[in-house]
């Protein structure tokens, strides 16, 4: 039996043709993770497009279009387990102007794998995928130094990688880095250990993957209940009922515990945590409950139930870090709806007070337009305050995504600084 515990998500990335969809179908195929019927179908459509043998790539991208054009659009998520661990993958595109969707599968990942072309080395998209990773505070980064049947499994093209990603995550915050050369196309330290390459004394892919320590990201400190929906229940037996219910982003809540509702600041004590067939004496992330007071307040959506002696900061004032994922500029004081918990506010952004230059990881203080990809640290201000904790101390908390109005698109996903 495996513990259930034992769940890593782990996010792939890198720039065009680096072989992203390869690896992860190499891993699929070498460690028995694919059903008869799915192989089936992959061979066949190989055969279709005139391919020898089986093309991995096609294990993840699954839309019609990227089978068309070759490419990856689109987060491909793969479930696979093996006898010590079970897996989440989110296969993410290279493409420049797909940046957003790689934001969209990392958020949640324990590990980044960052594929690099041996031939071509460190380049932009490397930098940028490395940066939104620190930033992200992923805590654990794999190089996969790709391709090496290309360069001869050359140990001198290898440690020349190392010592170019090596100048970049210094400048990072950044604490786990591993290297491995591989190539995913011929299998090369994906599953098994690659005897073309005896000088790389580290274990293959999916063995660093099923020892690696991961630690749960979720904040165990601080109580944190995001108020999802007033229930009102008028079945018999539930006259009088009012629960608050929504998800535990962090910590631990329990029957008795002084709570304070914010923003308005009224304090109560909790005076049951109910599922839909029994009550609990104690919640904790991230559990959906509904949760009952001893005094009547008024609580709404958006409203958040905290520990008295442990709360948040409520402001409006905000300083984040923005990552603009749309393909039109941001406007010049334009209003956004700001999406934080269960909490929606009209928002407006202040200032740009500086952008990163990707290459360089140096700041860009002159420079204030917001367009697709840029990462820059900026000031929001709100209509009314939002309750938040800093991305480092919590991630649910400390997230917020921006929407444009005008046609409900997500333009912008934060890290509250």
């Amino acid at each position: 039996m495996i513990d259930n515990n034992q769940l890593l998500r782990f996010t792939t990335a890198g720039s065009v043709d680096d072989g992203k969809s390869t690896l992860i179908g190499r891993l699929l195929y070498d460690s028995k993770s694919i059903f008869e019927d799915q192989l089936q179908a992959i061979e066949n459509t190989s055969k279709k497009k005139g391919h020898e043998g089986v093309d991995l790539a096609l294990f993840t991208d699954g839309l019609r279009d990227e089978r068309e054009q070759g490419i990856t659009i689109d987060v491909a998520y793969r479930y696979f387990t093996t006898p010590k661990r079970k897996f989440i993958i989110a296969d993410t595109p290279g493409h420049i102007q797909y940046t957003r969707n790689m934001i969209t599968g990392a958020s949640t990942a324990n590990v980044a794998t960052i594929l690099i072309d041996a031939r071509h080395g460190v380049i932009e998209q490397t930098k940028r995928h490395a940066f939104i990773a620190s930033l992200l505070q992923i805590p654990h980064i794999i190089v996969c130094v790709n391709k090496m049947d290309l360069v001869d499994y050359s140990e001198e093209v290898y440690n020349n990688i190392i010592r170019q990603f090596e100048d970049i995550s210094s400048k990072m915050l950044v604490t786990d880095v591993r290297f491995i050369p591989m190539s995913a196309l011929d299998g090369d330290n994906v599953v098994n250990k690659s005897e073309n390459m005896p000088w790389y004394q580290g274990a293959p892919m999916l063995h660093t993957l099923e020892t690696m320590h991961i630690s749960s990201d979720i904040n165990k400190v601080d109580a944190r209940f995001p108020v999802q929906t007033v229930l009102r229940p008028q079945s018999e037996g539930f006259i009088d009922y009012r629960g608050y219910a929504g998800r535990v982003a962090s910590g631990i809540l329990r029957k008795g515990d002084e709570v304070t509702v914010m923003p308005s600041g009224f304090t109560s004590k909790i005076k049951s945590i109910d599922t839909l067939d029994k009550e609990l004496e104690e919640a904790y992330a991230p559990m959906s409950v509904s949760i009952t007071l001893e005094d009547d307040i008024d609580i709404s959506r958006g409203d958040m139930i905290v520990r008295s002696n442990n709360k948040p900061e409520a402001i409006q004032d905000i300083e984040v870090m923005l990552c603009w994922l749309h393909n039109d500029a941001a406007k010049p004081r334009a209003k956004y709806t700001i999406k934080h918990t269960s909490n929606n506010q009209k928002a407006m952004i202040k200032e740009v007070v500086y952008k990163y230059n990707i290459n360089t990881l140096d700041r860009i203080k002159d420079d204030k337009e917001l367009k697709m990809n840029d990462i820059s640290k900026v000031k929001i201000r709100t209509t009314k305050p939002l309750m938040v904790d800093s991305y480092r101390e919590n991630r649910t908390t400390g997230s917020i995504i921006l929407v444009d109005d005008a046609t409900n698109e997500t333009v912008a996903a934060g890290m509250i600084v």
